[in-house]
């Protein structure tokens, strides 16, 4: 469920009243922990993070005039999505991520290529997503794209 809104204002005042609370907290631990350079904005019907062309003037290779995206969150019929497209193009990312969610979460990972979905407001692991958004710089973001999805 793509939203039609442009603006994030005009997102989060979508969002259903029984995931507001969690999907706000999920938006302020990306913004505490996303490193420097990366730009929230609303990117395909989501609330998105990206780089922008001011850093990386090539923009997505999908669509060059839409800035390179990294994660997005979105609130779904039925679950918060959280995309992270680090784990998808870095194995040893995945890995990891696989490896640390049931040490923080009591719920089964429920996760396709770079989505992973939240049934549960109150099994969020905010800890271990504060921990994943620090860890590729927008540099090595850059990097791992051009190398991965770039031809």
């Amino acid at each position: 469920m793509q939203s039609t809104t442009t603006s994030i204002e005009a997102y989060l005042d979508e969002i259903p009243e029984e995931r507001k609370d969690a999907f706000t907290r999920l938006r302020e631990t990306i913004l505490e922990n996303i490193p420097n350079g990366f730009v929230e904005q609303m990117s395909y019907g989501m609330i998105g993070y990206v780089v922008p062309h001011s850093i990386y003037p090539n923009g997505y290779h999908c669509d060059p005039k839409l800035p390179l995206p990294f994660i997005s969150i979105a609130s779904q019929k039925n679950f918060i999505a959280f995309y992270h497209m680090g784990i998808y193009a870095k194995p040893e990312l995945l890995n990891w991520f696989i490896t640390e969610y049931p040490k923080q979460s009591e719920q089964k990972l429920d996760m396709g290529k770079s989505c992973i979905r939240f049934k549960k407001m109150d099994q969020i692991p905010f800890d271990l997503i504060a921990e994943l958004v620090q860890k590729i710089s927008i540099q090595e973001w850059i990097n791992c794209y051009e190398s991965a999805f770039k031809k």
